[in-house]
């Protein structure tokens, strides 16, 4: 189905003047899916399912829902089963996914009580098979195990999201900022950070920030 979303960056009362503040465009959401999905999907669903339970993990107490949409297999997973479904991910011969891609913060402030979402495309190349995870939080608990163990390449991955997203990877061994300062304040890719705001300096000259330079009536 699809909304309403307002706005192209979602930034609303910053004195914006990039034009965008009052574009609405429509944003193409996509509900659960049912099975048969096609392909070798129903066939990671099916073991995962068949691992989880062996574990006394019910499937569809740690799958939130299952969504294929445009050729793409993702699972929604409760933060406090991410850390067992990627490990059996991992580990499960028949599913062996070895590499993770990283993890991609988006937000969402619509999306009341589950604002926050981080995004670990998986990679199986023993079977040449691909999988996303996908983890909600609220902006008030924004907390989400780190993968670190599991997927070692994640340590800067989940830095660059704490940095720009705010989300907090528990157990991480050093959560700081990657790329913005120590100090910073704020998380520049969430969708309610001003645009513009800090005054750029040539040669002594002062440039004010974007939301200052000029208004329209």
């Amino acid at each position: 189905m699809t909304v309403d979303r307002q706005g192209m960056f979602g930034v609303h009362g910053t004195g914006d003047t990039s034009g965008y503040g009052r574009l609405v465009v429509p944003a193409l959401t996509q509900g659960s899916s049912h099975p048969p999905f096609g392909g070798y999907f129903d066939a990671i669903t099916d073991q995962l399912r068949d691992s989880l339970d062996a574990e006394d993990i019910p499937f569809d107490e740690a799958i939130e829902s299952t969504v294929v949409f445009r050729g793409e297999l993702t699972l929604h997973v409760r933060r406090e089963h991410l850390v067992r479904v990627a490990t059996t991910l991992r580990n499960r011969p028949e599913l062996r996914f070895e590499m993770c891609l990283g993890v991609n913060g988006v937000h969402y402030p619509q999306n009341v009580g589950r604002e926050l979402h981080a995004s670990y495309p998986l990679l199986s190349i023993t079977h040449n098979r691909r999988v996303r995870l996908e983890v909600s939080v609220p902006e008030s608990d924004p907390h989400i195990p780190s993968l670190v163990r599991i997927y070692p390449t994640n340590d800067w991955h989940e830095r660059e999201t704490y940095d720009f997203f705010g989300i907090q990877f528990d157990g991480h061994p050093s959560l700081t900022r990657i790329q913005m300062p120590d100090d910073w304040v704020g998380h520049p890719q969430r969708k309610d950070y001003p645009l513009g705001g800090i005054p750029v300096e040539y040669k002594g000259a002062s440039i004010p920030p974007p939301d200052r330079r000029r208004e329209y009536n």
